[in-house]
């Protein structure tokens, strides 16, 4: 039996390639940033050919590191940033245009112009109709990118997440997405788990640039052009729903929070559809081999950890993100101060994308300790309005959030946040759920792990935050941050 599994991830700001043993122990890894690039305010966009040149040079880098260890791989399985949209020739293989970003919020025009099928789209998709998901993004290289109608037209044209396009490479070829990713573009029919038609009619998208969707865990072609050995992709997984299989969570009411670049907070609702009634998203969470698909409820917060980029580079508050607890833990409390993060607009359980960045209750007895403290705690609060409302469509109390994302490095951020959910904040002895996710998917595939029951055996805990505020306190605070949340809406025009 061969001794690895591979993960590619995919992310927001970075490429990572991770070998990982039985027993989940990391062997090797390497991580390549990208460029995040803004054309104009409101735009985020990245450069396909340069994650693809970081997708090869991670690799390599691990396999020279592990002295040519491919002959022991047995499989590779991708995560990737989801939404992030690109469309390339399939003659030349170069992209039309840069890859659109999930954060990019250019299409509200589009989304405007289409608020009379909104109804529609999210009884089929799961989703709201925002500048978020892919179809929109897809509309606008269609509309705005020379050429580009055309070419899809007559089936030149081919679109996929990242996933899709940086798979088309490795296998020179293979034009496939799984279900989960499937399931972010606003395309899909949660209950066929197909193109729908009548959607792509809605967003005029020729179905013949779409990917085909398979299972998150399945072979789904080689890798032929990385190494001596042609290694099988057996697994795909959007990034959040990576992590939910990472962090074990097969269970319905199973929940876990990934504290990152953005919060994304999602529950195993079973082979059930849960219809979100109060701002949430339904998608799916996985799905194995032929089995019936296992769907989840999300709730997206889109500013969190870059926030903390944010005071550290445009404020210069901070040096380094690591100082921004001791900061925060030199006051008692945020001193009044209250932080939303809106900077392109507020996510669930909202979906207002022309709410603005709001710092309130400052005064004369304000410092940057209190700033650094408010930031801080601003994921919290967002994630508590997920939770909530994630407790009312379920009709499940949660009682335990399953914790991973770099911001879990903050011991003051995982306090408070048991505190203002009252509920315990557990964090893995393994924190690099989302790429163990992929490869876990891959191993099911190919044998390398039997079953789930297996991988609930790796699931090992490291720390666990208990809530220590009173209930009082903890009402009177969130209450305010409601208060700053109102006035960040108030800001339409």
């Amino acid at each position: 039996m061969k001794k690895y599994i591979g993960a590619l991830d995919l992310g927001t700001t970075s490429v990572r390639f991770i070998l990982f043993d039985q027993k989940a122990n990391i062997i090797s890894s390497h991580q390549q940033e990208h460029k995040q690039i803004f054309p104009h305010a409101g735009w985020v966009e990245h450069d396909p050919l340069e994650i693809w040149e970081n997708t090869k040079k991670v690799m390599r880098n691990v396999i020279q590191e592990t002295k040519n260890a491919e002959k022991e791989i047995a499989a590779i399985g991708v995560t990737n940033q989801r939404e992030t949209s690109v469309i390339w020739n399939k003659k030349t293989g170069k992209p039309y245009y840069n890859a659109i970003v999930w954060q990019d919020t250019r299409t509200e025009e589009i989304c405007e112009n289409l608020k009379n099928k909104e109804k529609l789209i999210r009884q089929k998709t799961g989703l709201p109709l925002t500048t978020y998901f892919s179809a929109t993004k897809i509309k606008w290289m269609l509309e705005n990118v020379k050429s580009l109608r055309n070419d899809a037209e007559i089936g030149e044209a081919l679109f996929g997440t990242i996933d899709s396009w940086i798979i088309w490479k490795m296998t020179k070829g293979h034009h496939v997405t799984d279900v989960t990713n499937a399931s972010r573009t606003m395309l899909m029919n949660l209950e066929t788990l197909d193109w729908d038609e009548e959607l792509l009619q809605i967003f005029a998208i020729p179905r013949k640039i779409l990917p085909q969707i398979h299972s998150s865990s399945e072979i789904l072609g080689h890798c032929k052009n990385l190494f001596k050995t042609k290694i099988p992709i057996a697994g795909i997984l959007g990034d959040q729903q990576a992590a939910l299989f990472g962090q074990t969570c097969f269970d319905k009411g199973d929940a876990k929070n990934t504290y990152g670049t953005g919060c994304f907070l999602l529950m195993n609702t079973g082979n059930d559809i849960v219809h979100s009634q109060n701002g949430l998203l339904t998608t799916v969470g996985y799905q194995i081999k032929n089995e019936k698909p296992v769907y989840a409820l999300e709730g997206s917060v889109a500013i969190a950890g870059s926030l903390i980029q944010w005071i550290r580079d445009n404020l210069k508050l901070i040096g380094n993100p690591a100082e921004i607890d001791c900061l925060a833990e030199v006051v008692a409390d945020n001193g009044g101060v209250y932080f939303v993060p809106a900077f392109s607009g507020l996510f669930a359980p909202y979906w207002n994308g022309k709410a603005r960045g709001t710092i309130i209750g400052i005064s004369h007895y304000t410092n940057r300790n209190h700033i650094a403290r408010a930031v801080l705690e601003a994921t919290a609060f967002q994630t508590c309005d997920v939770f909530k409302a994630m407790q009312k469509d379920s009709g499940l109390k949660i009682t335990k959030l399953k914790a991973d994302g770099g911001m879990t490095a903050s011991d003051f951020l995982m306090q408070f946040q048991a505190d203002i959910l009252n509920a315990e904040v557990i964090l893995p002895l393994i924190t690099e759920t989302t790429a163990l996710g992929a490869a876990y998917a891959a191993g099911i595939a190919v044998g390398f792990w039997q079953n789930i029951e297996e991988l609930r055996q790796n699931w090992k805990e490291k720390i666990r935050w208990q809530s220590r505020m009173k209930t009082e306190k903890r009402k009177k605070l969130y209450s305010k941050w409601k208060k700053a949340v109102r006035r960040s809406l108030d800001w339409i025009d």
